[in-house]
């Protein structure tokens, strides 16, 4: 049995908690609100003040965005291992020396695009080689399109709007590039679901670094109509972010599903990978195929606490074993999974 403190129990957290508990971990849970898991120790409160007083254990950060960037930073500076779930937009790869100077561990984005995205990636560069062109597209959306925005947030909306304001870093010509986001906008054929847009987003992150590409894109998959309704309030000036995050809010009583494709390929192969759920036993499909691969990091570390030395870890530059606990984890809990493998053209 490991001790874990998991900051932060939301959407994806909630899930991730009731599992390590089911795997028999002593689980501390730390939130402004509380958590009625069955079998967890609840810590009530602000812990970013209280980093300091945590006691031994691995620590998931399940806190959002830079609230949970500044966290890990204090965490490294303690010496900590640390799963970190918190998408940052000033990523934890700065604090590398002073990881090690700390003897600190972080595994960071460990998610579901960032995240298994990136290992999907690392299994095919190991076999393709320097990538000609490598794609991700992802999203969450509910499974009919509706009159309003065809739209619920999976997760804090607030770091929806970032993906529709933040710059998209792609790679162009073997070429870091800067777009603007919302570029690149096309139509794609979501199987089952039908036709879908996708567009441009800053998703890429450790990836534009560690792999080897011509070309590396990352797009994010909405309903259509519902990034032009967003372009056009914008540029009206008749964007009300507050009653935007009101009407994104997750609508639990409603069916939803989360699908991503990665495509990666060289001059004679591709290899592609899309993954579905619709959620289950009123989990999310979100909190199912981002929390299982948390889950699967932090189980990892607990089995084998010898497994990564000492720095900061990118989700591909981990050793294959963490991929295979999270595709195991996944199909045992009922996420599809497709692989194949075919000639480029």
């Amino acid at each position: 049995m490991t001790i874990l403190h998991c900051l932060g129990s939301g959407l994806v957290g909630a899930y991730v908690v009731r599992h390590l508990v089911e795997a028999g971990h002593e689980v501390h849970v730390y939130d402004i609100k509380p958590n009625s898991t069955k079998g967890i120790i609840m810590h009530l409160g602000d812990i970013s003040q209280r980093l300091h007083q945590l006691p031994d254990g691995l620590v998931v950060n399940m806190l959002p965005g830079n609230i949970g960037g500044e966290c890990t930073e204090i965490l490294v500076r303690l010496g900590r291992t640390v799963v970190d779930l918190s998408f940052a937009e000033e990523t934890p790869d700065r604090l590398q020396e002073l990881a090690i100077a700390s003897n600190a561990t972080v595994v960071w984005d460990v998610g579901i695009a960032p995240g298994l995205s990136n290992m999907l990636l690392a299994e095919a560069q190991a076999k393709l080689g320097t990538f000609t062109n490598a794609e991700i597209r992802v999203g969450g959306n509910p499974s009919q399109p509706d009159d309003d925005w065809s739209y619920m947030a999976p997760f804090s909306p607030a770091d929806v709007i970032a993906e529709y304001t933040r710059p998209a870093r792609i790679v162009r010509n073997s070429e870091v590039a800067t777009l603007p986001a919302l570029e690149e906008r096309h139509l794609i054929e979501v199987g089952g679901k039908g036709t879908m847009e996708a567009f441009l987003s800053d998703g890429l992150r450790s990836l534009l670094f560690t792999m080897k590409a011509e070309d590396m894109s990352e797009y994010t998959v909405r309903w259509p109509g519902h990034i032009q309704r967003y372009i056009d309030e914008r540029d009206a000036g008749e964007l009300d972010l507050d009653a935007l995050l009101d009407s994104w809010t997750l609508d639990k009583t409603r069916d939803e599903f989360t699908w991503m494709e990665v495509k990666a390929e060289n001059e004679t192969q591709r290899f592609i990978w899309r993954i579905e759920d619709s959620g289950s036993k009123g989990d999310s499909s979100m909190a199912r195929t981002t929390g299982l691969v948390t889950l699967a990091t932090a189980l990892t570390l607990c089995e084998n606490d010898e497994i990564l030395p000492s720095g900061v870890f990118s989700p591909e530059e981990l050793p294959p074993a963490f991929l295979d606990r999270a595709l195991s984890l996944m199909v045992k809990n009922g996420v599809k999974i497709e692989h194949h493998i075919e000639r480029s053209n």
